[in-house]
């Protein structure tokens, strides 16, 4: 990792885990100098302002607000942003996704889809992901899509980003539904897929989770296990896919509707500081994953935000957070 980079992550861990500590700036340095590390993304929720989510106070449709939030990320180091879609079965989410491609457009920033998977029956789940990719192609990446200058692509193919729910949909379906398109999309799969849709996906990205011995109560588990897994399975099993790694600041559902009390403790910025790093134990300068995925932008109901730096000094309670997430 460069020197820039390492004083940028430095300053951005701290401020993203709300701490306060001597001889840290808070002004974050620019971007990262190309090549030496990941490209860093940041997954966004762009549901606010439509009262079935938490007051955040702002609309995600609100284009002041996205120029300023793409300013930010620009300012931390993050090079696009990965957004939370359903297709038509959010058409709010959907809109604000079309008002933030066309304002990435204006700064060169990038866009993409993280296309959530329909609960419904085999059929109906292979029909909704055919009918959203149909979407996302005329609209967004495909040749007809107006702005689709800035949506993320590698070498020169649009990426599609995959979270699972029920696991019904047959990719095969939608891959061969796909194969004929201008450029089609490479699939990235949370995790590992099904054995027999190997082949449907361009590559795998790690998600926000503690792995073996599940959620500690005092958020002690931030995932070393999971994710000395996932880079390990991607190197030695899968050399030929897009390894994209994970990276969050810690974890608190409590704030959710459907939160289970789940913690991940922010070790006052350490587990991001581990997180953003851990490629390092697998993968060098030869051989750099091009993404690293920071989990999230703006999901305050899960605790996983870093967009706001609010300063809460940290400092009576840095060892015993330290001690608890430990991430070394």
């Amino acid at each position: 990792m460069s020197k820039t980079l390492l004083s940028l992550c430095i300053a951005f861990f701290v401020v993203a885990a709300g701490c306060t500590t001597p001889g840290i700036r808070h002004a974050l340095p620019n971007a990262q100098a190309p090549g030496l590390s990941p490209k860093l993304l940041a997954v966004y929720m762009p549901w606010f302002g439509d009262h079935t989510h938490m007051d955040v106070g702002y609309s995600s449709q609100d284009p002041a607000v996205l120029r300023k939030q793409i300013q930010q990320a620009r300012r931390m180091g993050i090079a696009g942003f990965v957004v939370d879609w359903y297709g038509e079965a959010n058409l709010y989410s959907d809109h604000n996704f079309a008002v933030l491609q066309r304002v990435a457009s204006e700064s060169h920033f990038q866009v993409a889809l993280l296309y959530n998977e329909a609960s419904d029956e085999d059929a109906q789940a292979t029909d909704a992901a055919i009918v959203a990719l149909d979407r996302a192609y005329n609209n967004y990446f495909g040749p007809s899509a107006q702005y689709r200058s800035a949506y993320l692509t590698y070498e020169d193919r649009p990426l599609v980003f995959i979270f699972p729910k029920s696991g019904n949909v047959d990719w095969n379906r939608v891959r061969e539904h796909c194969r004929n398109w201008d450029k089609p999309p490479l699939l990235i799969y949370k995790d590992q897929p099904a054995a027999q849709y190997q082949d449907d996906f361009g590559g795998s990205y790690a998600w926000v989770q503690p792995g073996p011995g599940g959620w500690a109560a005092d958020g002690s588990n931030w995932g070393e296990r999971y994710l000395e897994n996932f880079y390990k399975t991607m190197k030695d099993k899968h050399p030929d896919k897009i390894v994209i790694g994970g990276a969050w600041p810690g974890f608190d559902d409590s704030a959710a509707k459907w939160g289970l009390n789940r913690h991940i403790s922010s070790g006052c910025g350490k587990t991001l500081d581990a997180t953003l790093n851990f490629y390092q134990r697998y993968y060098d300068a030869t051989n750099l994953p091009p993404f690293t995925l920071i989990e999230t932008w703006n999901d305050y109901e899960e605790g996983t935000a870093v967009e706001r730096r609010n300063e809460v000094n940290c400092t009576a309670n840095a060892n015993a957070s330290a001690d608890q997430a430990n991430p070394h």
